[in-house]
């Protein structure tokens, strides 16, 4: 019955992120409750991640980890570049908009983009392969957008909290890797359904600073929202056009992390003067990166891509 249960909850999985943004926004007390326990879920997260695609699929090919490190190069080191000259043209490098959306592009992928992919119905191991080696280059990528732009935060503690991040997911992912060389041929519908329950619940917790301040100011919430909705989907989309057009690997792990990013990373480096409203950032951008699975669909459903054999 288990069994049953989690293959369906796997089918609806999208389903699953939009009642969590639901019960994110509606259910206070309960997102309160939720978000000490944020990281430890998404660890668990990055566990059934990597227990589901294996070290072998995971590990990809020399080719794969070249083109891997350019992408990462240029999410993380020329995307955030290149907007912070465009930003000083403009006159608005100050702003709290510009800084949260180079924050945005100088950080790693998030920890669920792989089980975004998986929800898609495509392989997710490029997308873990990008989350490892965004994370694994980090530190050398952020130095040139910090020392251009010190308001985006202390170098040694942002160092600090992405080695901290690089370990749990090394962890996490290890442990995956080795239970599923004890179980090779695991039940991937189960496993789906699993972190389809487990994205659920992260995204409650995630929302815990956004029904408050939806209350207090909706029409700042709502600016906050279009804002980062037209960065993420629009990274998404033109990171995907690209990519296809070059031809090669399938385009939608890639195209997935270039818009959603692990933005929260920055939180404890950040100047108290800018805390408050780039938490506002923080908080509605989960909205576009959970609806991902759901409102991308169009994009990336075109062209499907068979589930490897194992």
């Amino acid at each position: 019955m288990l069994s049953a249960l989690l293959a369906t909850i796997a089918r609806h999985g999208r389903l699953a992120l939009a009642a969590g943004l639901l019960a994110g926004l509606t259910l206070p007390d309960l997102a309160a409750v939720i978000r000490p326990w944020l990281p430890h879920l998404v660890a668990v997260l990055l566990f059934l991640t990597a227990f589901r695609i294996g070290l072998r699929q995971a590990a990809g090919s020399l080719a794969e980890a070249r083109s891997g490190l350019m992408l990462v190069a240029v999410f993380q080191l020329v995307l955030p570049m290149a907007a912070l000259v465009v930003f000083w043209a403009l006159g608005v490098l100050e702003t709290p908009f510009a800084l949260a959306v180079l924050l945005m592009l100088t950080a790693p992928g998030v920890s669920g983009a792989a089980a975004f992919t998986a929800l898609l119905g495509r392989d997710p191991a490029p997308a873990m392969r990008l989350l490892i080696a965004g994370i694994a280059v980090f530190p050398l990528t952020v130095m040139p957008v910090l020392w251009a732009s010190p308001a985006l935060g202390n170098m040694a503690e942002v160092l600090a909290a992405a080695a901290r991040l690089l370990g749990v997911i090394a962890l996490a992912s290890a442990l995956g890797f080795g239970l599923r060389r004890l179980f090779p041929a695991p039940d991937l519908d189960q496993v789906d359904g699993l972190n389809a329950l487990m994205l659920f619940v992260i995204v409650i917790g995630l929302m815990a600073a956004v029904g408050p301040a939806l209350r207090a100011d909706p029409v700042l919430v709502l600016k906050w929202l279009g804002g980062v909705t037209a960065v993420n989907f629009g990274l998404q989309i033109a990171c995907y056009m690209i990519l296809r057009r070059r031809g090669g690997a399938d385009p939608t792990g890639p195209a997935i992390i270039a818009g959603n990013r692990n933005v929260a990373l920055f939180l404890i480096a950040l100047p108290a003067a800018t805390t408050d409203p780039l938490l506002i950032f923080i908080g509605v951008y989960q909205v576009p990166m959970f609806l991902t699975p759901i409102a991308m669909r169009w994009l990336y459903a075109p062209r499907s891509v068979p589930k490897a054999v194992h």
